[in-house]
C-alpha cells in the first residue's frame, strides 16, 4: 500500500467515524434490543497469503458452534431479521471502519478471502493480495449481485462452495487483478462514489 493510499484512507475513515458515530451507537441499540449479544461477528480473514486478521461486522445470523464456508443459500435460515435488513443496505459493514484505521483494510481493494481458499488457491491469491484488501472494489461492484444470486440457489455447504470455488474465484480474482494493474487515487475514488451510487439504486 502507498502512503498516500494509506493518508486516504485514515483520513476518509476517520471523518466517516465522527459523521457516522450516531447512527453506529443508534445501531448498536437497535441490535442490542432485536436480537441480543453478541453485536459484532469476527471472522478471520487474509490481509497476505501469510497474515490474517479478524475482519469485523454487526452480527446478522443466528450463533452456532462451527462456521465454515462462504455464506449461500445453505445458510439462509440463519440470518435474523434485523440481521437481512442490516444486510440489504451493507449496514453491517460499519464496523470495518475500525479495520480500515488498524490497516487490515483499504476503502478499496479486493474483497479479503478466508484462510480455506487462500490455502486451496495459493497461486490465485498470491497474485491478487498484493493489493491490500478492502471494502469495496471492482469485483464487488460488478460481480457482487451476480454472485449473491448464485450462492443463493445453493442449497447445502458442498454445493456452495463448488459454486464459489468454480465460478466466483477465477471471476472475481480477474477482476481484482484488472484493478491491481489500474490503480490510482482518482480510479479508487470513481469506484467509492460508483459503490455509493448501487446502494442509492439498491434501496429503492
Amino acid at each position: 500500500m502507498t502512503w498516500s493510499k494509506r493518508i486516504y484512507d485514515l483520513f476518509f475513515a476517520s471523518l466517516l467515524v465522527v459523521i457516522l458515530g450516531p447512527v453506529i451507537l443508534y445501531l448498536i441499540v437497535v441490535i442490542w434490543r432485536k436480537q441480543g449479544l453478541p453485536l459484532f461477528y469476527v471472522a478471520e480473514r487474509m490481509k497476505t497469503p501469510t497474515q490474517s486478521f479478524g475482519l469485523v461486522k454487526f452480527r446478522t445470523m443466528t450463533v452456532v458452534k462451527e462456521d465454515a464456508g462462504v455464506s449461500g443459500g445453505d445458510k439462509d435460515a440463519r440470518i435474523t431479521p434485523m440481521g437481512a435488513k442490516l444486510r440489504a443496505k451493507r449496514l453491517d459493514e460499519f464496523p470495518q471502519l475500525w479495520n480500515i484505521l488498524k490497516g487490515d483494510l483499504s476503502f478499496v481493494g479486493p474483497r479479503p478471502p478466508l484462510r480455506e481458499y487462500v490455502e486451496r488457491f495459493p497461486e490465485v491469491y498470491s497474485e491478487v493480495l498484493k493489493s491490500r484488501p478492502g471494502v469495496t472494489g471492482l469485483a464487488t461492484i460488478k460481480f457482487h449481485k451476480h454472485e449473491d444470486r448464485l450462492l443463493a440457489r445453493c442449497s447445502t455447504r458442498e454445493e456452495t462452495d463448488d459454486v464459489y470455488t468454480r465460478i466466483c474465484v477465477p471471476r472475481k480474482a480477474r477482476l481484482d487483478l484488472i484493478y491491481q494493474r489500474h490503480q490510482n487515487m482518482c480510479y479508487d475514488f470513481d469506484l467509492v462514489f460508483q459503490t455509493i451510487g448501487n446502494l442509492f439504486r439498491r434501496n429503492r
